[in-house]
């Protein structure tokens, strides 16, 4: 029996190399791919970009991330690993977004479930009202407000004022009679007989 050899010759870069630099290949008689496992990664690449040009769609650079570090594809910066969730699923155990960029993602499809428009929709209805809280018009709006009957956007209040509303279950009439207590003109019922009250109309 002959003894295996301990370095081959690739094919493409002409570098006599380790045999442990090339990958399996059952179907050659060595055993043994023949061009070394950079070269076929850069054919592989080069293949890739051709195939993306060719196809009008935008080739992404290979980014240089330093270890313990990766690229978020979304926003483009380099985070350390403690900026990403875990994936058990990904080659690298890391999810493909940073937690920023999934947060923002996470919101956007909340607005759009709950409410049923974008961010570019709700920027605009910001600017009808004129950067500020349709009730108190003071305040930054943050919250979109619907009707949970309905579904329909009635428009951005401050956290105050949404809160406010869910206080008082969005009826109409304890709005108007909170509104007339804070005037001064308190609700109050008026005894006519004993134990029987009249409210104010």
């Amino acid at each position: 029996m002959t003894d295996e050899p301990s370095a081959k010759v690739c094919t493409r870069c002409k570098w006599e190399l380790p045999v442990a630099a090339f990958a399996r290949d059952k179907n050659r008689r060595d055993g043994m791919q023949v061009r070394c496992r950079k070269c076929v990664a850069e054919y592989g690449a080069a293949h890739y970009r051709r195939r993306r040009e060719s196809e009008g769609k935008e080739v992404r650079e290979k980014a240089d991330v330093p270890a313990g570090h990766k690229l978020c594809r979304t926003c483009g910066e380099i985070k350390p690993h403690s900026e990403w969730h875990r994936n058990a699923t990904a080659s690298d155990g890391l999810s493909t977004r940073c937690k920023t960029c999934r947060a923002a993602q996470s919101r956007r499809d909340h607005l759009k479930r709950q409410c049923g428009i974008t961010e570019a929709e709700r920027d605009e209805l910001i600017a009808s009202q004129g950067g500020v809280c349709c009730i108190c018009s003071a305040a930054v709006p943050e919250h979109v407000d619907h009707c949970h009957g309905t579904g329909k956007v009635r428009g951005v209040l401050c956290f105050s004022c949404n809160a406010a509303l869910g206080q008082l279950k969005d009826r109409p009439d304890a709005i108007r009679r909170a509104a007339a207590y804070v005037e001064g003109n308190a609700w109050k019922p008026t005894l006519v007989a004993p134990g029987v009250y009249r409210l104010p109309s």
